[in-house]
């Protein structure tokens, strides 16, 4: 009877420790020819080409003619690629660019912004926040004729994950025909503290068991319609008072108080084939031990994230520029603790040119491994590879 006993209790602890591993998604499901040919460009890329997968930047991080005229970024309205632009991408090919509200005017001018911006060195993909709700960087302009939503708090407030599989499928489809490869969407906290400004009615529920399906669901329907999801911002920003945006923020919960809360939508979200996963600006010091942000915390990304939860795919960090980060650490700080605690993608760091010259230098003076660099590359290029299917 004990050894039955034991025999049970050893196949539920298999089991458990299955379900929460990261299924992948069908289409980064490599032939062995692709996984060959990604090894093959990995081999034969400079050291620079490598790095500059790991950025993903703002347009205007790349015009010289923004720097030029004085202007702010967002009066400046860059809605095409510059000569400025092309010559600046020989020297930083970065990897990615996300486009804002004030990168988007109509229709025909985003259709030839994206179909420019992919044409740049770097094989960039393009991402951009379009939740639905007030987070729409095309919903929200009148120029688009698109479907619009109140917010996903409404759609999670029908109680059917069907509402939110229509949300993130219609929203993905235009989204692939105006050029993007990448949602930073769906958002994954949930709103459990009213005094919450920054999150509110972005995320579906504040309840996590409500939460959990909406957040697959509308990932599903991004991925049904060609578009890679974004689970954030982990590890979780609904139960935060402060703004990540303007200064350090903070959970109070411990990993058990995490775990019975903003962990089930993440772990819905990576047994469900999570292909992107954002990170917090958040410190977490019940978890961590310090008032280190959990964008650059290895106990986070990589305990946590990695190892406990099992989750295999990209990690990228929130903006780099916001000023839980900014305010305490420099561009090439910043750059180098985030690849150190296991980022695979900096989004939008504050200076490019000070981040991308500090990786470089890293991986040449031995801070950062080779190898440490080569893991990252292997997991963008392939879902760069998957998107091409």
């Amino acid at each position: 009877m004990k050894l039955r006993t034991s025999l049970i209790l050893a196949c539920a602890a298999l089991l458990l420790a299955v379900s929460c591993k990261n299924t992948p998604s069908k289409k980064t499901v490599l032939t062995q020819e692709e996984t060959d040919a990604i090894e093959a460009q990995l081999s034969q890329m400079t050291l620079r080409e490598k790095v500059g997968q790991l950025f993903t930047v703002r347009p205007e991080a790349m015009c010289p003619e923004l720097e030029a005229s004085g202007q702010g970024m967002y009066t400046y309205k860059l809605q095409t690629v510059t000569e400025g632009m092309v010559e600046r991408s020989q020297v930083y090919p970065v990897g990615g660019y996300t486009l804002f509200a004030h990168n988007i005017d109509n229709p025909e001018q985003l259709k030839s912004f994206t179909a420019a911006l992919h044409a740049l060195p770097g094989e960039p993909l393009l991402s951009v926040d379009e939740e639905g709700g007030r987070v729409a960087r095309i919903a929200n302009n009148d120029h688009f004729d698109v479907p619009r939503y109140a917010s996903m708090a409404a759609v999670g407030a029908t109680g059917d994950p069907a509402n939110a599989h229509e949300s993130g499928k219609a929203i993905g489809t235009y989204l692939k025909e105006y050029g993007f490869d990448i949602d930073f969407a769906p958002d994954a906290d949930v709103n459990t503290n009213p005094e919450n400004v920054v999150i509110g009615d972005r995320a579906f529920s504040n309840d996590p068991k409500v939460a959990a399906p909406m957040v697959v669901s509308y990932m599903e329907g991004l991925e049904e319609a060609g578009v890679v999801g974004c689970l954030k911002h982990f590890p979780g920003h609904g139960d935060t008072r402060g703004d990540t945006h303007t200064g350090y923020v903070q959970s109070d919960k411990n990993w058990k108080q995490m775990s019975a809360c903003e962990m089930v939508t993440f772990k819905a979200g990576i047994k469900a084939g999570a292909r992107m996963i954002m990170t917090a600006h958040i410190a977490a010091p019940e978890v961590t031990g310090s008032e280190l942000p959990s964008t650059l915390s290895p106990i986070i990304l990589q305990d946590k994230l990695r190892k406990e939860l099992g989750y295999t795919g990209i990690i990228i960090t929130d903006a780099l520029g916001m000023g839980a980060i900014s305010q305490h650490y420099t561009s090439a700080e910043a750059a180098v603790k985030c690849i150190e605690a296991g980022a695979d993608i900096l989004l939008m760091p504050q200076s490019l040119p000070e981040a991308f010259e500090a990786v470089v230098a890293a991986v040449e003076d031995g801070t950062i491994p080779q190898a440490r660099i080569d893991e990252s590359v292997r997991r963008i290029l392939t879902l760069k590879y998957s998107l091409k299917k």
